[in-house]
């Protein structure tokens, strides 16, 4: 990628802050209906501030992958064990990244590009295959 052109998930991702701040309560909200067996899991999160934390740490990943991808598989591979220890099954963890984009294609609508949609896709498939070689 030349250094004028800007990475498709990082600029999808400040499209998002701009439309609506922080994303935390749409993406667990959607997180939520999907998989309600999650919710109490969250029971002693009042303020939402693991869910923020938790979104945060996995945007992070998500940068760093498209980068340089110096920490991101590490760090998920040992999230994707340390959930599945408090019931939450691999398939449900990764799900997480679909529920992600899928909020984010919502709140930007056609500002949603076949070029983020591919960016998000390309990065989502070779973090899973990253992180698969870690386990």
């Amino acid at each position: 990628m030349s250094e004028t052109m800007t990475d498709p998930v990082a600029h999808s991702l400040e499209l998002v802050v701009e439309k609506c701040g922080d994303p935390t309560d749409l993406v667990y909200k959607r997180l939520f209906a999907e998989y309600p067996e999650l919710e109490p899991l969250f029971l002693m999160d009042k303020d939402g501030s693991a869910r923020g934390n938790m979104l945060s740490q996995i945007l992070e990943c998500f940068l760093d992958f498209s980068d340089n991808g110096l920490y991101a598989a590490n760090l998920i591979s040992s999230e994707r064990t340390n959930h599945e220890h408090i019931g939450v099954p691999y398939e449900t963890f990764d799900s997480f990244f679909t529920t992600i984009i899928d909020t984010f294609k919502d709140i930007l609508g056609n500002e949603w590009t076949p070029e983020i949609d591919t960016a998000w896709s390309s990065l989502i498939k070779d973090l899973n295959i990253s992180v698969r070689e870690k386990m």
